[in-house]
Protein backbone atom coordinates (compact mmCIF):
# COMPACT_ATOMS: atom_id res chain seq x y z
CA UNK A 1 0.00 0.00 0.00
CA UNK A 2 1.56 3.26 -1.28
CA UNK A 3 1.78 6.10 1.37
CA UNK A 4 -0.78 8.36 -0.86
CA UNK A 5 -3.28 5.43 -0.11
CA UNK A 6 -3.05 5.61 3.75
CA UNK A 7 -5.17 7.76 5.46
CA UNK A 8 -4.88 6.91 8.96
CA UNK A 9 -2.22 4.18 10.15
CA UNK A 10 -1.77 3.02 13.76
CA UNK A 11 1.30 1.88 15.44
CA UNK A 12 1.65 -0.40 18.34
CA UNK A 13 -1.44 0.75 19.69
CA UNK A 14 -2.08 0.18 23.17
CA UNK A 15 -4.63 1.79 25.43
CA UNK A 16 -5.50 1.27 29.50
CA UNK A 17 -8.45 1.83 31.23
CA UNK A 18 -6.65 1.96 34.58
CA UNK A 19 -5.26 -1.12 35.47
CA UNK A 20 -7.16 -3.40 31.95
CA UNK A 21 -5.73 -3.26 28.82
CA UNK A 22 -8.12 -2.82 26.25
CA UNK A 23 -6.27 -2.43 23.35
CA UNK A 24 -2.82 -4.25 23.01
CA UNK A 25 0.30 -3.54 20.02
CA UNK A 26 -2.50 -3.14 17.58
CA UNK A 27 -1.05 -2.11 14.16
CA UNK A 28 -2.67 -1.62 10.93
CA UNK A 29 -3.73 1.00 7.93
CA UNK A 30 -6.67 2.52 6.64
CA UNK A 31 -7.31 3.80 3.38
CA UNK A 32 -8.44 6.87 1.63
CA UNK A 33 -12.43 6.59 0.73
CA UNK A 34 -12.87 2.93 1.90
CA UNK A 35 -15.25 1.65 4.33
CA UNK A 36 -12.66 -0.38 7.12
CA UNK A 37 -14.85 -2.81 8.88
CA UNK A 38 -14.08 -3.79 12.73
CA UNK A 39 -15.26 -7.04 13.80
CA UNK A 40 -15.41 -9.14 16.96
CA UNK A 41 -17.14 -10.20 20.30
CA UNK A 42 -17.89 -7.36 23.30
CA UNK A 43 -15.39 -5.91 25.27
CA UNK A 44 -12.36 -7.05 22.36
CA UNK A 45 -11.59 -2.91 21.92
CA UNK A 46 -13.76 -2.06 18.95
CA UNK A 47 -15.35 0.82 20.69
CA UNK A 48 -12.29 2.08 22.30
CA UNK A 49 -10.30 2.29 19.25
CA UNK A 50 -12.66 4.23 17.47
CA UNK A 51 -12.88 6.72 20.81
CA UNK A 52 -8.62 7.13 20.31
CA UNK A 53 -9.05 7.88 16.44
CA UNK A 54 -10.64 11.59 17.58
CA UNK A 55 -9.18 11.11 20.90
CA UNK A 56 -13.09 11.78 22.69
CA UNK A 57 -10.95 8.88 25.03
CA UNK A 58 -9.07 11.86 26.37
CA UNK A 59 -12.34 12.78 28.36
CA UNK A 60 -12.06 9.51 29.96
CA UNK A 61 -10.62 9.83 33.55
CA UNK A 62 -7.42 7.16 34.60
CA UNK A 63 -6.80 6.44 31.16
CA UNK A 64 -3.42 6.05 29.16
CA UNK A 65 -2.40 5.38 25.45
CA UNK A 66 1.07 4.36 23.83
CA UNK A 67 2.06 3.45 20.44
CA UNK A 68 1.33 6.11 17.52
CA UNK A 69 -1.50 6.91 15.27
CA UNK A 70 -1.06 9.37 12.10
CA UNK A 71 -3.98 10.67 10.20
CA UNK A 72 -2.47 12.08 6.58
CA UNK A 73 1.02 11.52 8.23
CA UNK A 74 0.76 13.85 11.46
CA UNK A 75 0.54 12.42 14.85
CA UNK A 76 -2.83 13.06 16.21
CA UNK A 77 -1.56 11.81 19.69
CA UNK A 78 1.07 14.00 20.10
CA UNK A 79 0.52 16.82 23.13
CA UNK A 80 0.30 19.72 20.88
CA UNK A 81 -2.37 18.17 18.38
CA UNK A 82 -5.65 20.96 17.98
CA UNK A 83 -8.16 18.62 19.00
CA UNK A 84 -11.21 20.87 18.09
CA UNK A 85 -9.43 20.45 14.63
CA UNK A 86 -9.24 16.51 15.05
CA UNK A 87 -12.78 16.53 15.92
CA UNK A 88 -13.65 18.18 12.87
CA UNK A 89 -11.68 16.21 10.41
CA UNK A 90 -12.73 12.87 12.19
CA UNK A 91 -16.46 12.89 12.96
CA UNK A 92 -18.01 9.85 15.65
CA UNK A 93 -21.62 8.50 15.27
CA UNK A 94 -22.60 6.04 17.95
CA UNK A 95 -25.21 3.71 18.25
CA UNK A 96 -27.79 5.29 20.10
CA UNK A 97 -28.86 8.20 18.13
CA UNK A 98 -28.96 10.98 20.10
CA UNK A 99 -30.38 14.61 18.57
CA UNK A 100 -30.20 17.74 20.04
CA UNK A 101 -33.71 18.69 21.67
CA UNK A 102 -34.10 21.32 18.87
CA UNK A 103 -35.24 21.55 15.06
CA UNK A 104 -34.19 19.35 12.71
CA UNK A 105 -32.55 22.42 10.67
CA UNK A 106 -30.97 23.61 14.21
CA UNK A 107 -29.31 20.11 15.32
CA UNK A 108 -27.71 20.39 12.04
CA UNK A 109 -26.70 24.57 11.83
CA UNK A 110 -25.97 24.75 15.63
CA UNK A 111 -22.44 23.89 15.51
CA UNK A 112 -21.08 25.12 12.05
CA UNK A 113 -22.28 28.25 13.03
CA UNK A 114 -20.51 27.27 16.77
CA UNK A 115 -17.17 27.25 14.23
CA UNK A 116 -18.26 30.55 12.37
CA UNK A 117 -20.11 29.58 9.40
CA UNK A 118 -22.30 31.95 10.45
CA UNK A 119 -23.87 33.09 6.85
CA UNK A 120 -27.12 31.94 6.44
CA UNK A 121 -27.57 30.84 2.92
CA UNK A 122 -24.32 29.12 3.61
CA UNK A 123 -25.93 27.69 6.50
CA UNK A 124 -29.14 26.40 4.33
CA UNK A 125 -27.00 25.11 1.85
CA UNK A 126 -25.15 23.21 4.08
CA UNK A 127 -27.70 21.74 5.84
CA UNK A 128 -29.54 20.37 2.72
CA UNK A 129 -26.59 18.98 1.30
CA UNK A 130 -25.85 17.39 4.86
CA UNK A 131 -29.09 15.57 4.69
CA UNK A 132 -28.85 14.73 0.98
CA UNK A 133 -25.50 12.90 1.86
CA UNK A 134 -27.18 11.30 4.44
CA UNK A 135 -30.06 10.53 2.47
CA UNK A 136 -32.97 11.91 4.82
CA UNK A 137 -33.45 15.14 2.71
CA UNK A 138 -36.47 13.98 0.69
CA UNK A 139 -38.45 12.31 4.11
CA UNK A 140 -37.69 16.19 6.08
CA UNK A 141 -37.68 18.39 4.06
CA UNK A 142 -41.47 20.26 4.42
CA UNK A 143 -40.32 19.77 8.35
CA UNK A 144 -37.16 21.33 8.93
CA UNK A 145 -38.36 23.25 11.86
CA UNK A 146 -40.07 20.62 13.34
CA UNK A 147 -38.79 18.99 16.59
CA UNK A 148 -35.86 16.22 15.94
CA UNK A 149 -37.18 14.57 18.74
CA UNK A 150 -40.09 13.29 16.27
CA UNK A 151 -38.38 11.80 13.96
CA UNK A 152 -38.54 7.72 13.90
CA UNK A 153 -35.05 5.97 15.23
CA UNK A 154 -33.84 5.26 11.64
CA UNK A 155 -34.42 8.68 11.01
CA UNK A 156 -32.50 10.38 13.95
CA UNK A 157 -29.65 7.80 13.17
CA UNK A 158 -29.70 9.59 9.56
CA UNK A 159 -29.73 12.61 11.24
CA UNK A 160 -26.88 11.93 13.97
CA UNK A 161 -24.51 11.06 10.41
CA UNK A 162 -25.86 14.27 8.47
CA UNK A 163 -25.07 16.10 11.74
CA UNK A 164 -21.56 14.60 11.54
CA UNK A 165 -21.11 15.36 7.61
CA UNK A 166 -22.23 19.53 8.07
CA UNK A 167 -18.84 19.57 9.97
CA UNK A 168 -17.34 18.48 6.52
CA UNK A 169 -14.85 15.89 8.22
CA UNK A 170 -12.56 13.79 6.31
CA UNK A 171 -13.02 10.28 8.11
CA UNK A 172 -16.23 8.88 9.69
CA UNK A 173 -16.44 6.92 12.63
CA UNK A 174 -19.71 4.61 12.99
CA UNK A 175 -19.81 2.82 16.58
CA UNK A 176 -22.44 0.28 16.01
CA UNK A 177 -24.76 2.75 13.60
CA UNK A 178 -27.82 0.37 13.01
CA UNK A 179 -27.63 -1.94 16.15
CA UNK A 180 -31.04 -1.23 17.58
CA UNK A 181 -32.75 -0.21 13.77
CA UNK A 182 -35.29 -2.10 11.80
CA UNK A 183 -34.01 -4.01 8.48
CA UNK A 184 -35.21 -1.37 6.61
CA UNK A 185 -33.48 1.37 8.14
CA UNK A 186 -30.36 -0.64 8.61
CA UNK A 187 -30.39 -0.82 4.82
CA UNK A 188 -31.15 2.47 4.22
CA UNK A 189 -28.09 3.22 6.17
CA UNK A 190 -25.52 0.81 4.64
CA UNK A 191 -26.63 2.41 1.17
CA UNK A 192 -26.00 5.43 2.33
CA UNK A 193 -21.97 4.84 3.20
CA UNK A 194 -21.92 3.16 -0.13
CA UNK A 195 -22.61 6.79 -1.42
CA UNK A 196 -20.38 8.37 1.15
CA UNK A 197 -16.72 6.45 0.73
CA UNK A 198 -16.73 8.71 -2.51
CA UNK A 199 -15.56 11.60 -0.54
CA UNK A 200 -15.09 10.14 3.08
CA UNK A 201 -12.67 7.85 4.78
CA UNK A 202 -15.47 5.56 7.10
CA UNK A 203 -14.34 3.32 9.49
CA UNK A 204 -17.45 0.41 10.74
CA UNK A 205 -17.96 -1.16 13.97
CA UNK A 206 -20.53 -3.71 14.23
CA UNK A 207 -21.63 -6.89 15.88
CA UNK A 208 -23.14 -7.82 12.78
CA UNK A 209 -20.99 -10.18 10.62
CA UNK A 210 -23.34 -10.03 8.08
CA UNK A 211 -23.60 -6.68 7.56
CA UNK A 212 -19.11 -6.45 8.06
CA UNK A 213 -19.05 -8.53 4.79
CA UNK A 214 -22.19 -6.61 2.89
CA UNK A 215 -20.92 -3.51 3.72
CA UNK A 216 -17.21 -3.36 3.92
CA UNK A 217 -14.23 -3.46 1.46
CA UNK A 218 -11.61 -4.37 4.36
CA UNK A 219 -11.90 -5.71 7.78
CA UNK A 220 -9.98 -6.18 11.20
CA UNK A 221 -11.11 -8.92 13.92
CA UNK A 222 -9.96 -8.22 17.33
CA UNK A 223 -10.44 -10.37 20.28
CA UNK A 224 -9.31 -9.56 23.35
CA UNK A 225 -7.94 -6.33 23.42
CA UNK A 226 -5.57 -7.42 20.03
CA UNK A 227 -5.45 -7.70 16.38
CA UNK A 228 -6.03 -11.13 15.14
CA UNK A 229 -6.73 -11.19 11.45
CA UNK A 230 -6.89 -8.31 8.62
CA UNK A 231 -7.45 -8.33 4.64
CA UNK A 232 -9.70 -7.50 2.06
CA UNK A 233 -13.89 -8.47 3.52
CA UNK A 234 -13.94 -10.81 0.86
CA UNK A 235 -11.06 -13.12 1.33
CA UNK A 236 -11.41 -13.04 5.35
CA UNK A 237 -14.95 -14.31 4.78
CA UNK A 238 -14.17 -16.48 2.69
CA UNK A 239 -10.76 -17.95 3.00
CA UNK A 240 -9.70 -16.64 6.96
CA UNK A 241 -6.06 -16.85 7.31
CA UNK A 242 -6.43 -17.76 11.55
CA UNK A 243 -9.31 -20.23 12.83
CA UNK A 244 -10.31 -17.97 15.78
CA UNK A 245 -11.77 -15.25 12.96
CA UNK A 246 -13.20 -18.80 11.65
CA UNK A 247 -14.90 -19.21 14.50
CA UNK A 248 -16.30 -16.13 14.83
CA UNK A 249 -17.59 -15.30 11.53
CA UNK A 250 -19.11 -19.27 11.50
CA UNK A 251 -21.01 -18.24 14.74
CA UNK A 252 -18.89 -20.52 16.75
CA UNK A 253 -18.40 -18.10 19.60
CA UNK A 254 -18.97 -14.30 19.97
Amino acid sequence: MSQDQIKISLKHLSFFYGDFQALDDVTFDVRANEIFGLMGPAKSGKSTLLRVLNRMSDLIPNTKVTGKVTLDGEDILAPTYDLVSLRRRVGLVLSKPVPLPRSIFENLALAPRLAGRGDKTALEELVVSSLEAARLWEEVRDRLHDSALNLSGGQQQRLCLARVLAMQPEVILLDEPTSGLDPISTAKIEETLFQLKKDYTIILVSNNTKQIARATDRVAFLLMSRLIEIGETSEVFTVPKDKRTDDYISGRFG
